[in-house]
């Protein structure tokens, strides 16, 4: 399956600008099975979303997921604030199908320190979206310091990340993306946006990882880009199955 992840400029507050500026980077990026956008591509990080929130199935963000994996025969995941219709805000991970089924993801960890606890819900449940035979975990930022969370439950083949993770801690965001995939045996599908939002600077690090730990493809510098890879259902389940670490879990 060939992948390509965004590692976009958030213009804050402006989902119009942010969906014709990932229509553009998709264009001009290899034909792709799976796009993967970052945390809350559409606005930014929001933690008060009075303003920015879309409702439920209704968002112009989510259609234009929907209408762009139906053109591309594709599917196409990231996170969006989302309102529903009981009055809760959740900061949804969604995981759009070419046949316009949608797998969606609420993130359960949710960042206290930068206040997303005080409008947000948590989100209880995890969610694995199967595309192509491929199992995908879905993520979402602040997850990734979570291993008893993302540990593997026979249950995936890759776990897609999206965020918008601080330049501040660069070293972290790289050091966990690979434990990740080392210790679950699987792929890591790391979209991180790059530019600032008034409150943090973002060095992207956008990485596809496989499960010895090593990067098939990382983004180079901060600079706005996508990345392309092919990842391999195949020689993961090999992996898996010559060297069982899995089986010893706790």
């Amino acid at each position: 399956m060939k992948v390509t992840i965004l590692q976009t400029d958030i213009a804050w507050a402006q989902p119009e600008l942010n969906r014709k500026n990932a229509e553009r980077l998709i264009l001009n990026a290899p034909k792709s099975d799976l796009y993967i956008l970052p945390e809350m591509w559409n606005t930014g990080f929001v933690t008060n979303p009075d303003d920015m929130t879309e409702y439920g199935d209704t968002g112009y963000s989510l259609d234009w997921m929907k209408e762009f994996a139906a053109h591309g025969n594709c599917a196409v995941c990231g996170t969006v604030a989302t309102r529903t219709y009981d009055g809760k805000w959740f900061n949804r991970h969604y995981f759009v199908h070419p046949d316009l089924s949608v797998s969606h993801y609420d993130k359960h960890h949710l960042f206290g320190h930068g206040g997303e606890n005080i409008h947000f819900t948590a989100g209880t449940k995890r969610t694995v979206a199967v595309y192509k035979g491929f199992k995908f975990l879905l993520a979402t930022c602040y997850d990734l310091r979570f291993p008893s969370w993302l540990r593997y439950k026979g249950d995936y083949d890759a776990i897609i990340l999206a965020a918008n993770w601080p330049a501040s801690r660069q070293d972290a965001w790289q050091i966990l993306l690979r434990a990740r995939a080392i210790e679950n045996q699987c792929y890591v599908l790391a979209a991180n946006r790059t530019g600032t939002d008034g409150n943090c600077k973002y060095a992207g690090g956008s990485a596809i990882i496989d499960a010895y730990g090593r990067a098939v493809a990382q983004c180079n510098g901060n600079a706005e880009q996508t990345i392309t890879a092919e990842i391999d259902l195949e020689s993961l389940h090999d992996f898996r199955n010559k060297f069982r670490v899995l089986d010893d879990r706790d």
